[in-house]
């Protein structure tokens, strides 16, 4: 059916709208100026623009002060103050972190738990545990009303069709609907959204981080697993059901060690901070304070902990170089532990790509550390949760004012 003439003003609109949002909310205070020659639209149509979006409480706008250029200056758009707020949560074997989040990427809240490993096996359990999370950072966001959206990461697959967690070997869940349990227990309407953690990770940082205008990335997440978030001619690759990116599950040895999945030679067994721990001579379960005193030993050139950050490099390279021959990125970013071992070991990481890796491939890829630090996978989190705001903001705001 033929759309009618009034129609497309409107949708016109409301695509512009969603594209002032959009730049504001990645790069935070633009002038007008800037808004108007990015969109290509005029000026008096631009302040159209930025008068629905204040009104919408989503932008506020300010006028320059000081200086000494000539003329009227151009009115800063920025990020409202007190504008709306997402949740997100970054569920690891280890802990629980939840921030309330704004546009811009503004951390207004956030709590960290500690889980223990009998809590971590239940999902209920840690459903009960990260609603408690997520109404404690909304009551200290500064921020009035519930929070429009929630996004939720977890070091597991995501069924295409069913949103279910497929299945996380090192949380011991499968076909989990996890966020149904937590939609459950908060009672609230603010759609909640998951994800694979590395897939958030790589998510945020291709928006607002280290591989803007990259159009082929890798995050490789290391926690106590691997994984890796791709995006492949600008785009995020999950796979035909949603299970790409699982390298730490990818067997590179049947006579390895045993891994959570229930196989043996996975590539975590090799690179994962329990393999740290474990090549170091230090059996504990892994934790960041365990993988961060082998680091300091190894800082300190203690002869077993260098030799055990050297040999996981080494491991680390062989993966990364399975990668560049498979996907040629132009830029794998190594988050999670995986950064402090960039720091201390970037010559063995890159000697194992070159020797493993086919030559052309392996000349052209950089290594990374995440802009965002360890919070890639919850900021990731926090875009998929305003993704529906972002798109429509008029819906948006249509639905937080009634």
């Amino acid at each position: 059916m033929r759309s009618s003439p009034a129609a497309r003003p409107d949708a016109i609109r409301r695509h512009n709208l969603a594209l002032v949002l959009d730049h504001v909310h990645r790069d935070g205070a633009l002038t007008r100026a800037e808004l108007t020659q990015r969109l290509e639209v005029s000026r008096s149509t631009m302040g159209a623009l930025v008068a629905d979006l204040i009104e919408l409480g989503l932008v506020e706008e300010a006028v320059p002060t000081g200086g000494s250029r000539v003329g009227r200056p151009s009115h800063v758009v920025a990020p409202h103050g007190g504008g709306p707020y997402v949740v997100a949560v970054d569920v690891d074997v280890t802990q629980i972190v939840t921030a309330a989040v704004g546009i811009g990427g503004v951390v207004l809240s956030r709590e960290v738990i500690t889980t223990s490993g009998s809590d971590i096996g239940h999902p209920e359990k840690v459903a009960d545990r990260a609603a408690e999370q997520i109404r404690k950072v909304s009551e200290a966001s500064g921020r009035d009303g519930p929070p429009v959206g929630i996004g939720v990461s977890v070091p597991g697959t995501i069924d295409r069709d069913t949103r279910h967690v497929a299945v996380a070997p090192n949380l011991e869940w499968r076909d989990v609907a996890f966020a149904e349990l937590l939609a459950e227990r908060l009672a609230a309407p603010a759609p909640v959204s998951i994800g694979n953690d590395a897939d958030f990770a790589v998510l945020a940082e291709h928006r607002r981080g280290a591989s803007r205008q990259v159009e082929d990335a890798v995050f490789l997440l290391g926690r106590v697993g691997v994984g890796a978030g791709i995006i492949s001619g600008g785009q995020p690759l999950h796979g035909r059901d949603g299970h790409a990116g699982e390298i730490g599950h990818t067997v590179v040895d049947t006579g390895g060690p045993p891994c959570h999945c229930g196989k043996h030679g996975c590539v975590e067994t090799y690179v994962g901070e329990g393999a740290l721990l474990r090549i170091a001579g230090r059996p504990q379960p892994p934790s960041e304070e365990a993988t961060a005193a082998v680091f300091a030993d190894a800082r300190a050139k203690d002869p077993t902990a260098l030799a055990a950050v050297r040999e996981v490099a080494e491991s680390l390279g062989r993966a990364i170089a399975s990668l560049v021959n498979t996907l040629n990125p132009e830029l794998v970013l190594l988050g999670g532990y995986l950064s402090d071992l960039l720091d201390l070991a970037r010559p063995e990481i890159e000697a194992a790509i070159v020797r493993y890796a086919l030559a052309a491939p392996s000349r052209s890829v950089r290594l990374l550390q995440p802009t965002f630090g360890p919070d890639s996978a919850l900021l990731g989190a926090a875009e998929a949760a305003f993704a529906e705001m972002l798109a429509d903001p008029l819906a948006a705001g249509d639905t937080a004012r009634s």
